[in-house]
């Protein structure tokens, strides 16, 4: 809920996904907690749809939310990318469309710099990968079961060009130094470009390096 150029940033992340035209529907997924009630007014201030479930349970949580609004297809991003690309996203969703699999990812694959991930797969798989798992990981990292089985989950990695490979860079909101670096990078493009591309971020930061090491010694959760 930090602000940057006037908005908080999951309506930065909001935003950019409503820019995404192949995507028929936003459901904001969160707990059920008093805490997370802020993000329910975010969501109906921005028009999206949202729904409450498990915090632990965060598989659970994706599938009931798909079941109640009717989805076949999810498009996975996690509310710690404000400045994902939605040109990534759209090209995520439409190469799944064109090809056979159960799941695809633009992020298992070492490239794009960290905060444009991806993931589309069906609800089918995910329910299936759902019965198949009880290990509390699988059901807090979602798509985590169907990435160990990929003989049951057949996969699409998309790898990125070379001048969009930077997989060092993060562009994540996970602490205090990088909500200043991502509200710089907000407020650099401003109103007159709010939906910036992955490409321009980084051109920006090869024009001011020095901007890397606002959040360069943030430590990072592993869960390999």
């Amino acid at each position: 809920m930090l602000q940057a150029n006037g908005k908080p940033m999951i309506q930065h992340l909001i935003e950019r996904l409503q820019s995404v035209s192949v995507i028929d529907e936003i459901v904001l997924a969160t707990t059920c907690n008093p805490s997370d009630d802020i993000l329910i007014d975010v969501a109906d201030k921005t028009s999206v749809g949202a729904f409450r479930g498990s915090e632990d349970d965060v598989l659970g949580r994706v599938v009931a939310a798909a079941e109640d609004f009717g989805a076949d297809v999810i498009v996975g991003i996690t509310g710690d990318c404000p400045v994902i690309d939605p040109l990534l996203v759209e090209q995520a969703i439409l190469m799944f469309g064109h090809n056979s699999c159960s799941y695809l990812s633009n992020c298992f694959v070492p490239g794009l710099p960290g905060g444009m991930n991806t993931q589309v797969y069906r609800l089918l798989s995910l329910k299936m990968s759902a019965e198949m798992t009880n290990d509390p990981l699988d059901h807090e990292h979602v798509t985590s079961h169907m990435v160990r089985n990929p003989e049951l989950f057949p996969p699409i990695y998309i790898v990125p060009p070379p001048d969009l490979h930077w997989p060092e860079l993060v562009l994540e909101l996970d602490e205090e130094a990088d909500y200043q670096f991502l509200k710089k990078i907000i407020e650099y493009f401003g109103d007159q470009d709010p939906l910036f591309s992955c490409r321009e971020i980084i051109n920006l930061l090869k024009a001011h390096p020095e901007w890397l090491d606002i959040n360069r010694n943030t430590r990072r959760k592993s869960f390999e």
